[in-house]
């Protein structure tokens, strides 16, 4: 989407509205891009940055100030914070803190997925309202059964946040977990997609419990109409494209929220020319949903 979005309004900390309403407006408003926050050792390199916590900050806080009136979702990957310990994580809480205070929604790839009380301490870290890290999302993993994230899931309702549970990634090694079939001849990933849309039955106009759905993929086979969001990463340098979206997620394709990542960041440090590639994938993006769905307004 060209030009200066406003930032899309937001209820106060305290009383968020639920996450799938307040996504579907930054949406409508922005436009559908992620831009996904991965600061690599190449990427800190590439900007003239040493791989330590000064170029971390430095190459955080850039593309924050660069992208964060405009940008829809960031999806910082925790891993690239947490290798630098607790002073990467400060740089991670900052970058979170001032996103969200410019309109964007922050969704936190940490993929964390546990039992019992260990997925509860998760789900404190990243969706009580209250923590240093709270995020309007967190990406989850539900290969230890969908109901052990109950405890992300019942944190995410109270506070307004939202979730991302993994359904079928882009990695081509996840196939053979997420394609597998259960007794029933039901793939694993269908299973997911099912607890996902029963979780999000009734929300108007989106739900708040989302899917992870690999861009690259050729096509999903499977019913992607969860009433939710769909992330879609692999946009750009895993090989997906914008106007490839619509063979994926046919119908679904008006939910999904494309990430890019790398081929974004590799235009800083120079924030013109990251506003200029990420206003540039938005453009592609709403092409390739009006293309597909000619009556929306995108």
């Amino acid at each position: 989407m060209t030009g200066t979005p406003t930032a899309p309004p937001t209820a106060p900390a305290t009383e968020l509205e639920p996450f799938g309403v307040r996504l579907r407006r930054a949406m409508d408003i922005r436009g559908q891009l992620c831009v996904g926050i991965d600061p690599h050792a190449s990427l800190l390199t590439a900007w003239g940055l040493n791989d330590d916590v000064a170029g971390l900050e430095r190459f955080t806080m850039t593309v924050v100030e660069a992208l964060a009136a405009t940008t829809a979702v960031f999806k910082p990957q925790s891993a690239f914070f947490e290798r630098f310990g607790s002073r990467g994580i400060a740089v991670l809480e900052r970058a979170v803190i001032e996103a969200r205070q410019a309109g964007a929604l922050v969704l936190m790839d940490a993929k964390r997925g546990d039992i019992g009380s260990t997925m509860a301490a998760y789900a404190a870290t990243y969706l009580d309202k209250d923590a240093p890290l709270f995020s309007d999302a967190l990406t989850v993993s539900p290969f230890l059964g969908f109901e052990s994230l109950r405890p992300a899931l019942d944190a995410a309702r109270i506070s307004g946040a939202g979730v991302f549970v993994l359904a079928l990634t882009s990695n081509p090694e996840g196939a053979e977990v997420q394609r597998a079939t259960t007794s029933a001849g039901v793939s694993v990933a269908q299973v997911m997609l099912d607890h996902i849309a029963a979780e999000n039955a009734g929300a108007r106009p989106l739900g708040s419990v989302g899917a992870v759905i690999g861009a690259t993929l050729a096509r999903a086979d499977a019913d992607l109409a969860v009433n939710g969001p769909l992330l879609a990463p692999g946009i750009g340098a895993q090989g997906a494209t914008p106007a490839g979206l619509p063979a994926v997620f046919g119908d679904a394709v008006a939910n999904v929220v494309p990430s890019v990542s790398r081929d974004v960041l590799r235009h800083g440090p120079d924030p013109a020319a990251l506003r200029r590639a990420a206003a540039g994938y938005a453009d592609q993006v709403r092409l390739a949903v009006q293309a597909a769905l000619p009556g929306r307004d995108t």
